[in-house]
């Protein structure tokens, strides 16, 4: 059962933009998308009010009634300074959202032993695990010193998780227990999207490393039986030592094999396969299908996925973004060609548009990329990201895009 939706927030303000017509086609499978247009859900550019930030939507089904939407999401007030998560939700498609409400579990609490340092939780993605009819919520625990992330009081940092239970309430948080000393400094499956197999079982895939440097991505199959998260297995490390190694990796299950999409910081993304979510091929860079890589500024990537076809969500280098840090805005999607997993160039559009002056007025132009997927439907794809500008003391937007198909989605 719903918890109570208090006040309505309807989304007149700033309402979608034109539709984006679909690029051309390329074989039988491309030309699924109809069009894209986008909105603005919460708005605080004029600085009165909250920045809402990592906005990630499940849908739960509701016998009788349209899927509820649920949405976690919490406030940005600086650089990888975060406030407590919060849920909203949509009974109505997604045409409007209750305010948000704190999860309890997922509040700042002190760290034993340190004074003045607080573990907050960000990064949170909800899924809704059909076994145990309840939304998992995983993010990751992170250390606050004051009104700011403590750079210098970073003790280990691992996954926890809530749950929301069949009939709205949330559980207090738990944690995702791996003992490895290869994971010694952190083992996280932040803003991860993750695979529910046909047992209820959870692939999950996540960065870990002993130290702050050269990580690993690494994927666990888990149990959950709708209270307790437990990894069963761990697959083979996948490595990179570039930087800080490899970050935030994101799954999703296609035509019968696991795909893994992942950040990294040496001006690429790489992607890799595998047929049991444990061991994976050789890692490869986005390319495009002539060759040419894609050059990506340490930003994540997340699949999109329809029955008949495979896509990425991402950012990347172009004559737009040259003066945004990291190249952080427009967000862009593609169509993955499955037999050399390389972007379908021709079938390139944008998700979120550029809001600013990118050019011009670089500062005051709002940088995207941390966002999230979900398929809301049959006809249609949502993705929500939280916009905001560093340099203009945290205003932004939450902002969500409908990618509508040709097609019906049968993964839904």
């Amino acid at each position: 059962m719903l918890s109570p939706v208090n006040r309505r927030h309807f989304l007149s303000f700033l309402a979608a933009s034109a539709v984006v017509p679909c690029s051309s086609a390329f074989g039988s499978d491309a030309g699924l998308i109809r069009g894209i247009t986008d909105t603005t859900l919460w708005n605080n550019l004029d600085g009165s009010g909250t920045t809402w930030f990592h906005p990630k939507v499940c849908m739960v089904p509701r016998p009788g009634k349209p899927p509820l939407a649920l949405m976690n999401l919490q406030f940005i007030a600086g650089s990888d300074y975060f406030g407590p998560v919060h849920w909203s939700a949509s009974e109505d498609n997604g045409q409007t959202w209750s305010e948000p409400v704190l999860i309890p579990g997922f509040e700042r609490r002190p760290v034993p032993g340190h004074e003045g340092l607080l573990a907050g939780v960000c990064d949170v993605v909800p899924e809704y695990h059909a076994k145990t009819n309840t939304v998992l919520a995983v993010g990751e625990i992170v250390f606050y010193r004051g009104e700011r992330f403590a750079a210098k009081d970073q003790l280990r940092r691992y996954p926890v998780y809530c749950v929301r239970k069949s009939d709205g309430t949330w559980t207090d948080r738990k944690i995702l227990e791996w003992d490895d000393p290869r994971a010694a400094f952190i083992y996280s499956n932040n803003c991860g999207q993750r695979v529910t197999l046909p047992d209820g079982d959870i692939l999950i895939a996540m960065s870990i490393g002993a130290k702050s440097e050269s990580r690993s991505a690494i994927t666990a199959r888990c149990s959950f039986d709708g209270d307790t998260f437990a990894i069963r297995d761990v697959g083979e490390e996948i490595k990179h030592a570039a930087g800080r190694g490899l970050l935030e990796p994101s799954l999703t299950s296609w035509n019968g094999l696991h795909y893994m999409t992942i950040r990294a910081e040496d001006d690429r993304g790489y992607v890799c396969t595998s047929t049991d979510g444990l061991r994976w091929t050789e890692k490869q860079p986005w390319l495009w299908d002539d060759g040419e890589p894609l050059a990506m500024s340490s930003t994540q990537q997340h699949w999109l996925t329809h029955s008949d076809g495979l896509f990425l969500v991402y950012t990347r280098k172009d004559a737009s973004n040259l003066k945004l840090i990291r190249w952080r805005a427009p967000l862009f999607v593609a169509q993955v060609d499955p037999q050399t997993l390389r972007l379908r160039r021709d079938t390139e559009q944008i998700v979120l548009p550029i809001r600013g002056d990118s050019l011009n007025d670089p500062n005051g132009t709002q940088q995207m990329g941390n966002f999230h997927i979900v398929n809301a439907n049959a006809d249609e794809s949502w993705v929500t990201d939280g916009h905001w500008l560093p340099k203009k003391n945290a205003r932004g937007e939450l902002r969500m895009a409908r990618i509508a198909w040709t097609k019906p989605n049968r993964l839904v």
